[in-house]
Parts: C-alpha cells; sequence; structure tokens
C-alpha cells in the first residue's frame, strides 16, 4: 500500500507532504517524494491530502471493551484485541482486576494464549498489566479490597502460577510492608512497576523510584491527595524525573486543569494517556460489570453504587482529542498515546512510525476525528 499526502507524526514533529509505503503488514519506507515508491504503486495510492497520520495508539491500561473484560479470558481478549484495533490501538496491555489466585491466574493464562497464537484482525498483545492484589484497602477505588495481599514471592507465585512471564507491568502500593524488596525483584525479572491504589506519601514515592519503581497508574485517582505540606503519591510523581504519569483524559476523572498540570510537569516524554476502560467502553449507557461488581454508566461516567468512579468508556482517539480540546500541543498529545506509553514499557516496535514498524496507522481528519484505521 502507498500512501501519499500525509501529515506524519515522525519522531516529535507533524511533518507535512509525506508518502508511506507497506509491505507484509510493516511500515517498509518512508519521505517526502513519491517518485521514491514506485514498489508500492501496484494499488491505487491513499491520498491523505494533508490529513494527519499517526502510529496506531498503545494503551498499557484497559480492562474490557465492547462488553467483554480480560478477567473471562482467552475468547474475551481476542475480541478485546479485535474492537481495539478498529478504534486505532495498533498495541495494549490487557489488565486485571483484584481478584483470587485462580480466577486472576485464568485471567494471565488467556493473555499468554492470545500472546502466543496473535488474533489476525486484532491489536497485538505486549503482555498482561496486572493491577492488583499487591494494593492499600484504604485506596482501593473500585478495586475488590477482599482480595489485597501483601507483596510476598509466595502471593506473587500463587496469583501467577506458571504466568508469570506474562505479566509485563505490574500497579501495587509502595508503602507496603515487604514492597521495596518486592519492587526490586520484579525489576530484575524485567517487569515495569508502577505505583497505584497506594495511600503513600511524596518521600515513600521517591524511595520507591530508588528501587526500580518507573510509573505512577491513573494519576491523582485512588492515590494519596496533593496537599501543600504533604504532596503525596501525584505530587512526589510530578516532580520525579523517573516517574512516567498515566492519566485518564475522559474530563471525567481529571479536571482540565490537571490534564495540563501533568502536561506541563512531565513532558510528551513522561504523560501517557490511558483508557483504564470497562466492559461499557463502546456500549449503550446502562448497568455492567466490573471485576464482579454492579457498575452503571450515565453521562459517560463509570460509577458503583456508592459513586466511587469504576473505569471509563473512554477510547484513546478520544482521549487524543480532548488533550488537544484541553491546550496540549498536538504533536505533544499525539505522542502521549503512541510512542510514549510504548516506551514506558520498554517497546520499540509499536508507537512510532519508522521503517520496519507494524503498519497499523491511524488517519485523522483537520478537526483530529478519526477516519480511517490503516493495518
Amino acid at each position: 500500500m502507498l500512501i501519499t499526502h500525509a501529515t506524519a507524526l515522525i519522531g516529535d514533529a507533524f511533518i507535512p507532504g509525506m508518502s508511506l509505503g507497506t509491505a507484509g503488514g510493516k511500515i517498509a519506507a518512508i519521505g517526502a517524494d513519491p517518485e521514491d515508491f514506485a514498489p508500492y504503486h501496484k494499488d491505487q495510492p491513499v491520498d491523505l491530502q494533508g490529513d494527519y497520520l499517526l502510529p496506531g495508539f498503545v494503551d498499557v491500561h484497559v480492562h474490557a471493551f465492547m462488553g467483554r473484560d480480560t478477567m473471562d479470558g482467552e475468547d474475551a481478549v481476542r475480541h478485546i484485541s479485535r474492537e481495539l484495533r478498529k478504534t486505532g490501538v495498533a498495541a495494549f496491555l490487557p489488565t486485571t482486576m483484584s481478584a483470587g489466585p485462580e480466577d486472576t491466574r485464568k485471567a494471565l493464562a488467556g493473555i499468554r494464549s492470545v500472546m502466543e497464537r496473535p488474533e489476525p484482525e486484532g491489536a497485538a498483545v505486549l503482555g498482561a498489566h496486572m493491577e492488583a492484589p499487591f494494593m492499600e484497602a484504604r485506596r482501593a477505588g473500585a478495586q475488590r479490597k477482599e482480595f489485597f495481599v501483601l507483596p510476598t514471592e509466595a502471593n506473587w507465585r500463587e496469583y501467577t502460577g506458571g504466568h508469570e512471564g506474562v505479566v509485563r507491568m505490574i500497579s501495587l502500593a509502595p508503602e507496603l510492608p515487604g514492597a521495596l524488596e518486592f519492587i526490586r525483584d520484579l525489576r530484575s525479572k524485567g517487569i515495569v512497576v508502577s505505583l497505584g491504589h497506594t495511600d503513600c506519601t511524596a518521600e515513600q514515592l521517591h524511595q520507591a523510584a530508588d528501587y526500580g519503581a518507573s510509573q505512577t497508574t491513573h494519576t491523582f485517582n485512588a492515590q494519596s491527595s496533593l496537599n501543600h505540606r504533604a504532596p503525596g503519591a501525584p505530587g512526589g510523581a510530578l516532580v520525579d524525573d523517573r516517574i512516567a504519569c498515566q492519566f485518564i483524559c475522559d474530563g471525567i476523572h481529571l479536571h482540565p486543569d490537571i490534564i495540563r498540570l501533568i502536561a506541563r510537569c512531565k513532558g510528551p516524554d513522561l504523560a501517557m494517556a490511558i483508557t483504564d476502560a470497562m466492559e461499557a467502553a463502546g456500549m449503550p449507557e446502562g448497568a455492567y460489570q466490573l471485576g464482579g461488581q454492579d457498575v452503571f454508566v450515565q453521562d459517560g461516567a463509570v460509577r458503583l453504587k456508592d459513586g466511587t468512579l469504576a473505569g471509563s468508556t473512554l477510547t484513546l482517539a478520544r482521549a487524543l482529542q480532548n488533550l488537544i480540546t484541553f491546550g496540549i500541543a498536538p504533536e505533544h498529545a499525539a505522542r502521549m498515546v503512541t510512542s510514549t506509553p510504548a516506551l514506558s514499557i520498554r517497546e520499540n516496535a509499536y508507537g512510532q512510525l519508522k521503517a520496519g514498524a507494524p503498519g497499523v496507522m491511524v488517519r485523522l481528519g483537520k478537526d483530529w476525528s478519526m477516519k480511517e484505521v490503516f493495518a
């Protein structure tokens, strides 16, 4: 396939007048002169007429989509994979909820199956994001705290079983007994540690970074609060250059000023949009389930019966539009949904338009509306 006249995100900038040739599902060539792309003229070129072209989105925190949840196993993960790619997602981390060891192992086994035999028309599964069970009960949010346990090697083995190698990232509370040594051990295994569902102080967050933690999970949500004398997890994360900040940009979880604060403090290299999507994403409003709990979707917000926010119905395409609406520079916003989340889990194949990269790409109009997904 040959794409011409694209305003393409190359590195950290949008460059107009670009052409891209794809072959075998990968980007084969990129340049500004269509005459250099003769091998890709087998089909009628796709003229973008100056529209924006981005690499496929990368979501490192997504529980469910279009009525299916990661915790339901392989078939559900395959469904999520197929449906997410239709929204422009090239790769993702299926994310678990707090549950018992058996249910957690089942979810990890399902993720593993899709990794080993990828869904042909789906977004790539890059591993699991294990959100739970090593969390602080006072910051449980929509996670079921009856399943929380301490971060010990025995509990790790019980919850992962033979699927430890599937886990790409884990969210945990660094203030729990034994957590720092646990973080160090996880990092030695190549697992990315994100700090979430935590009541930690800023000092405890910095110490966790000393031991290898490198992200915060849905920053500001289910965390200790930012106070001028006690900065808490979000305050510490905003000033620690070792920490990347996930955030939910749906206009519900965070005020636009907080989005702007994160963007200004962390920049496009360390600020990343996530969806934290649950099964109602892409579905009509109404009653749904999340981790075995009844949740209700109204006016775009997902809540438990007690009003607690419980994930989102966001897509990364919509998050990108929101970021730009909130005043984030488009080239920065685009990186926050593509290269930054990919690089945060040390993934170099996805999130960039470059020769050899997967050919999943997103066409956006001049108003940043989704027009087309190339794959």
